[in-house]
Formats: structure tokens, C-alpha cells, sequence
């Protein structure tokens, strides 16, 4: 029992002697941020190399209350855990979708909202590819970014169909408007979003996504007091209204 005990005390003294990411950023006043640029309204990279949107101005305001700067990192869907593990930053943001192979490699801070994959498809297809077991045929044209969650979910759900993995996510809508792929899996969020932007595509059943999905900010795994920091700076966020003020300014734009 004493062995057991004193191996408790030693495990708790290595974990309080590590740095938290908290006390790096207080200390260095810059807040290092993975974020793939090519997820509106979340976040994307303009040509001129900055970036906007909504965890963009979310991660901003984190930055602010820490006294520090954002510090840009730019990463892909594919190439993000790698990243994000490596120690590039101290926050992945930018629409990522929670799910429990992330979570083996990484924390979550609370929830942002809920979400779920829908097809997005030119509006005079909308009963053509409602199901999955209408898009799961040979005949359909899938395209989605080469990596993440959208991916993930066609591989398992749709191994039938013709897919296509783009490393332009942002040029992806028009090709649907181009009749050059048929169908993106995409977060409703994101299909929403899109279908202001092109006229000619819709979001299918918003409302009735095909598989449940919630977004999150990514943080290292084990930083138990930078997780408790940015909930609570979240937590904040969302009672003083701050959050629903960048999302409504985001949501807003192009409608």
C-alpha cells in the first residue's frame, strides 16, 4: 500500500513539474494556433496571408486574454494530429470535429455546438442523393478534402461510390457547380454556409444528418490546467455574449 502510494505521489510530482502550455503562453505572450485555412466560416487564409473567421476571431479573443499574439500555424487535414502532436501549437482551431481517435492523442475543450455529415449537391439533385444507399453506387461522383473526418465517413459509410480526394477544399464547390463530382459529405454547418455563396447548390436535410457530429477546440493531451483555462475563457465567452456575436456576424455574411 505505501509502494502504491508513493508511486501516486511521484506520478503527480512528474505531472506538476511539466510546463503547462498556460504558463508558456503567459510567459512568451504568443499563442500558437494550428488551423488549415480552407473551412469557411470557420477559418480560411486569404491571398494577402491573413486569416478570418469564426475561430479565427475566437482565437484572437483567447490571445487577448492571455496578454499574448496569435501566432499562425498552418497545417492540412491530412497532415493535423501529426502536427498538433509534434508540439507546433497550443490549440487547433477551425471547425475540427470531435471524435475519439482524436481524443486518443489529444483533449477537447466543451463543446462548441453539435453538427453531422449531410450531402451538399447541385439543388436540381436534391432527391437524387438524399440517402446514403443513393449515394453508395458506382455511378456517383464523390469529392471531398484528402484527410479528416469527411473523408473518414465516406470510406466507411460510402465505399461504393466514385470518390475523388481534392487538396483545394475551397475549390471543391465549384466543381460540384461544374458538374465535375456529383456529391461532397460535408458538416451541415459548412453546407449551409456554402449554398449562400453558390445559388446553385443545397444542403441536404440540415436537419437530419446522416451521422452525429459535435466541433471542438483541440488542445494538448495531459495540460489539465490549459484545458481548465480555455473552458473557462469559452465559458465567458458564450455568457457575455462575445461567441454569438462572431457567429453571428460570420453566419450572416452572404445570406
Amino acid at each position: 500500500m505505501k509502494k502504491r502510494l508513493c508511486l501516486l505521489l511521484l506520478l503527480a510530482a512528474g505531472g506538476a513539474s511539466a510546463q503547462s502550455n498556460l504558463d508558456k503562453v503567459l510567459q512568451q505572450k504568443v499563442l500558437t494556433v494550428c488551423t488549415t485555412g480552407d473551412y469557411k466560416p470557420y477559418t480560411f487564409l486569404k491571398e494577402d496571408g491573413s486569416y478570418e473567421g469564426i475561430d479565427i476571431a475566437m482565437a484572437e479573443s483567447l490571445a487577448n486574454s492571455l496578454g499574448a499574439k496569435v501566432q499562425w500555424v498552418k497545417t492540412t487535414w491530412k497532415t493535423l494530429m501529426p502536427d498538433f502532436v509534434s508540439g507546433k501549437c497550443d490549440i487547433a482551431m477551425g471547425g475540427i470535429s470531435v471524435t475519439l481517435k482524436r481524443q486518443q492523442q489529444a483533449f477537447f475543450a466543451e463543446q462548441l455546438g453539435t453538427d453531422g455529415k449531410i450531402p451538399l449537391v447541385r439543388c436540381s439533385d436534391v432527391k437524387k442523393y438524399r440517402t446514403i444507399a443513393q449515394i453508395n453506387q458506382p455511378t456517383v461522383r464523390l469529392i471531398e478534402p484528402a484527410g479528416g473526418t469527411n473523408e473518414a465517413f465516406v470510406h466507411a459509410y460510402l465505399p461504393d461510390a466514385k470518390l475523388t480526394l481534392s487538396h483545394d477544399n475551397m475549390g471543391i464547390f465549384q466543381q460540384l457547380v461544374d458538374h465535375k463530382a456529383d456529391v461532397m459529405i460535408t458538416d451541415a454547418s459548412e453546407a449551409l454556409y456554402q449554398q449562400k455563396r453558390y445559388p446553385q447548390l443545397c444542403a441536404v436535410d440540415p436537419d437530419k444528418p446522416m451521422q452525429y457530429g459535435e466541433k471542438a477546440y483541440m488542445l494538448p493531451r495531459d495540460d489539465m490546467s490549459w484545458k481548465l483555462y480555455v473552458d473557462q475563457w469559452l465559458h465567458l465567452s458564450k455568457a457575455t455574449g462575445e461567441y454569438q456575436k462572431i457567429l453571428d456576424h460570420w453566419l450572416a455574411v452572404n445570406k
